[in-house]
């Protein structure tokens, strides 16, 4: 018997279904603690409280142990977990929530692996600058055994053409994966903005902002979860690796889209184009912490530009950061970084971004 005949453990929603609506005998809430761990995926648990917490300040700073997450030492393992951000739970409903938390050191420092806590200091020093994110998360579905989803067994499919905001069968995959997951962060409280079929099969997209600040970040982890956790219930897996396929397909970005409050005002192509500038100068300090394996997106085919080298353009899809056509017609607005790749930490990236337009 091979690995390809034992069936998936897939999660068994029909069953879970007769025990969801089940109500607690008083006020007893769950809150899914959530965190980014050593290796830039995320990690949950749950914590029973008394009742639902107004706020934040209503939330304890919880532990776990880091050394099984690739955070801390065997001997120094207990590592903190302090609230950030609550959202309704779209898994359980009810008065129960998720708590996205940043992890520390029992000294009260930022964990190795927190970027959050630098990010913050950037957006705050910067507030005046009101500066908005959107980002286009890309992503591909995996069967359980990491073939992407719904290709042939031992084959691919037809070449890259119909699938881009495809619609039909053939041309799109699981796109109930998809719906529910829109669903899912519409009653969370993420600024989700829209979703789409991309280029390859069984890769999507879906776009979060605009937001402002810290809040980019924040949504953007927060909807990645959501995302593996509904995929969990159809057996799916979710590939945010930059280029998952050799060859002649598409690989996986995180476009990156900015604006600040002088890029918005009249005038403002004038401000992008000095923020570019910049981004020329410190081209290769942004590429560092805009994803492993970019480089083999990052090829100068397959609508990406070269890794080794910056430019800018109207319209262009080929080239490091796009100016929308209606940007530079209205002469002001907003800038698309095509860099980032789709398994970026978006604390570094938003923080480099801040960094480079105000600090260089």
């Amino acid at each position: 018997m091979s690995q390809y005949d034992v069936e998936p453990l897939m999660s068994k929603a029909s069953i879970l279904a007769k025990y969801a609506n089940l109500e607690p005998l008083d006020t007893k809430v769950m809150a899914e603690y959530i965190w980014i761990d050593g290796f830039n995926h995320l990690r949950s648990k749950t914590m029973t409280l008394e009742e639902k917490p107004k706020s934040l300040d209503d939330l304890r700073v919880w532990n776990f142990d880091g050394s099984s997450t690739g955070q801390a030492p065997g001997n120094d393992s207990d590592t903190l977990l302090k609230p950030i951000a609550m959202y309704r739970d779209p898994i359980r409903r009810g008065d129960n929530i998720l708590v996205l938390s940043a992890c520390y050191k029992a000294d009260g420092s930022a964990n190795h692996f927190n970027h959050r806590d630098a990010c913050v200091k950037l957006m705050e020093k910067h507030a005046d600058q009101d500066i908005w994110f959107g980002i286009e998360q890309e992503y591909t579905m995996l069967d359980y055994y990491d073939r992407p989803f719904g290709w042939p067994k031992g084959g691919f499919p037809g070449i890259q053409g119909p699938f881009y905001c495809g619609v039909g069968t053939g041309n799109v995959f699981a796109r109930d994966i998809v719906e529910a997951h829109y669903k899912a962060c519409l009653y969370a409280g993420i600024n989700i903005s829209g979703v789409n079929a991309e280029v390859m099969p069984s890769q999507w997209e879906y776009q979060v902002g605009p937001c402002r600040g810290i809040s980019m970040s924040d949504q953007l982890w927060m909807s990645r979860f959501l995302l593996h956790r509904i995929a969990e219930d159809f057996g799916v897996k979710i590939s945010f690796h930059p280029k998952p396929i050799l060859g002649d397909w598409n690989g996986a970005g995180c476009h990156t889209n900015i604006s600040t409050k002088d890029s918005r005002a009249e005038g403002g192509m004038k401000v992008i184009e000095q923020y570019l500038e910049k981004f020329a100068k410190r081209h290769m300090d942004h590429i560092k912490v805009y994803g492993e394996d970019n480089d083999l997106r990052l090829t100068g085919k397959h609508e990406t530009g070269a890794i080794d080298k910056f430019n800018y353009g109207i319209a262009d899809r080929g080239a490091s950061v796009r100016i929308p056509r209606s940007v530079a017609m209205k002469g002001c607005g907003y800038f698309e970084d095509r860099r980032p790749a789709s398994s970026i930490d978006p604390y570094l990236v938003t923080g480099i971004i801040a960094e480079t337009m105000f600090e260089c």
